[in-house]
């Protein structure tokens, strides 16, 4: 029999909660003190999110809000939306969320497996904007019969969620000896619900807010005015505004994680503790081991492990992904580096469009001594040219010289993405293909060329 499950359970909410905590060692190998981290990841939906969404829904049935049939409408960076979305399933309520797209695509396949409808609006507008995913959260439940916002940044209960179960069990864990508990801020409720309980248990426990960069929440507790958010990529941490759940006077201080940072621990976290977690959990992690140096041998700090790895595999956990947003260096040079990296005084994309005359094509390679020349159409290359080819037409038929280019171009040129390895290149520059064009954000804006190549494995540029 095990000792952690002695008899079934009636249903999957009755094991939320309850999650491990862990000792760091190998990432907090020069630390001293105590460093463990709350796998919240071990609860049935993923997150730490699954402790507030059975509370939140319990609090509107009991206040009438939510009735049978009803939906359950709520702003998510997914985990809340997936833990809302579980609770609905077993009550039979629709669920519709609202994510900003900066939001990986397995949180939004992830509420769709369970039948809730996601309505992805942008990132980058300010909190008051109507396309902000809680202004339009609030939109939807408004004009929807049936329906209540879950609110979790505002509803007292997501922080008395966590006053009634995590501060209790990381106090119980720790044998009450944990002397500084370090948590991130969406909504607030996690760093207020547990901040509360331990400071009643022990007002000398440090409460450390941990602020992903470009949010507003530390410059707000450090100076008590409100700055402007800048985005950043870290998800489901950090904010525009301060949220009513949060209650800044249980909170002690404030630090701030970069990014690089926060997605550099989530790996190491991964690859030398073996536990598979998210970037917020590398975020907070890395402000752990900051903390950890100051504090000194006696300190017990906790810090959280919000969610399961397994929803950034796509971004933290890509390579390629990391390589791009510049959170990793490469061990090649990008095609992107390539083209930044020729002589400024050599022109840059020139194209023709399919009815140019050939005349003016020819013109325009002797003009700016190329040899090839894309011919675009609405932004998407439709055929190429080059000077040997071009000539060598003319000179057998001078007629050409006043037909578009069109009747004569050869195959368009391939596109690769501005990221990718400039080595990956090589197979497509063949003798009958002298050049590759680089897309950048969505829009064709360089190109590179067999001599652009070969220059850079001669170590003549890059």
């Amino acid at each position: 029999m095990s000792e952690n499950h002695p008899r079934p359970y009636n249903d999957v909410t009755e094991v939320v909660g309850a999650t491990p905590l862990i000792r760091l060692n190998r990432v907090a190998r020069d630390v001293p003190g105590t460093i463990y981290a709350k796998c919240e990841f071990m609860n049935p939906g993923g997150s730490l999110k699954d402790r507030i969404g059975l509370a939140v829904v319990e609090a509107a049935e009991q206040e009438g809000a939510l009735k049978a049939g009803g939906v359950i409408v709520e702003a998510t960076s997914g985990n809340t939306g997936m833990a809302l979305a579980m609770v609905a399933a077993l009550r039979g309520y629709r669920c519709i969320f609202t994510m900003p797209d900066k939001m990986s695509q397995e949180k939004v396949k992830l509420l769709r497996a369970f039948g809730a409808e996601v309505v992805i609006v942008p990132t980058a507008v300010p909190p008051d904007h109507p396309e902000h995913y809680t202004v339009k959260a609030a939109t939807i439940a408004r004009e929807t019969p049936g329906a209540v916002l879950a609110n979790q940044f505002y509803n007292p209960a997501n922080p008395q969620a966590h006053y009634e179960t995590t501060g209790p069990e990381i106090w119980a864990q720790t044998d009450g000896k944990v002397t500084h508990f370090l948590a991130g801020s969406g909504t607030g409720g996690t760093i207020t619900g547990v901040g509360r309980y331990l400071k009643e248990q022990n007002p000398d426990v440090q409460i450390v807010g941990v602020d992903p960069e470009g949010s507003v929440l530390k410059a707000f507790f450090d100076t008590g005015e409100m700055t402007r958010g800048e985005p950043y990529k870290v998800e489901g941490i950090g904010n525009d505004k301060i949220p009513g759940a949060l209650d800044l006077s249980v909170t002690d201080r404030w630090v701030t994680v970069t990014d690089a940072e926060a997605f550099a621990m989530t790996r190491r976290i991964t690859r030398e503790e073996g536990l598979f977690a998210g970037g917020s959990a590398g975020l907070q992690v890395h402000a752990a081991l900051e903390i950890g140096k100051e504090a000194g041998e006696s300190a017990v700090i906790v810090t959280l492990l919000p969610d399961w790895g397994e929803h950034y595999l796509t971004k933290v956990y890509d390579d390629d992904w990391m390589r791009e947003n510049e959170f990793m260096k490469r061990a090649h040079p990008s095609v992107h580096d390539l083209v930044a990296g020729k002589d400024r005084d050599l022109p840059g994309l020139i194209t023709v469009q399919p009815t140019t005359p050939v005349r003016v094509a020819l013109a325009t390679l002797t003009s700016h001594n190329v040899s090839q020349l894309p011919v675009l159409l609405e932004g998407d290359c439709v055929g190429s040219l080059t000077d040997g080819e071009l000539m060598s037409s003319v000179i057998e038929d001078p007629e050409l010289l006043d037909r578009p280019v069109e009747s004569i171009m050869d195959t368009p040129f391939p596109v690769v993405d501005s990221h990718t390895d400039a080595e990956a290149t090589a197979p497509l520059l063949t003798r009958k293909n002298s050049a590759v064009l680089v897309r950048d954000e969505g829009e064709i804006s360089g190109i590179l060329t067999r001599y652009d190549l070969i220059r850079n494995l001669t170590g003549s540029i890059g």
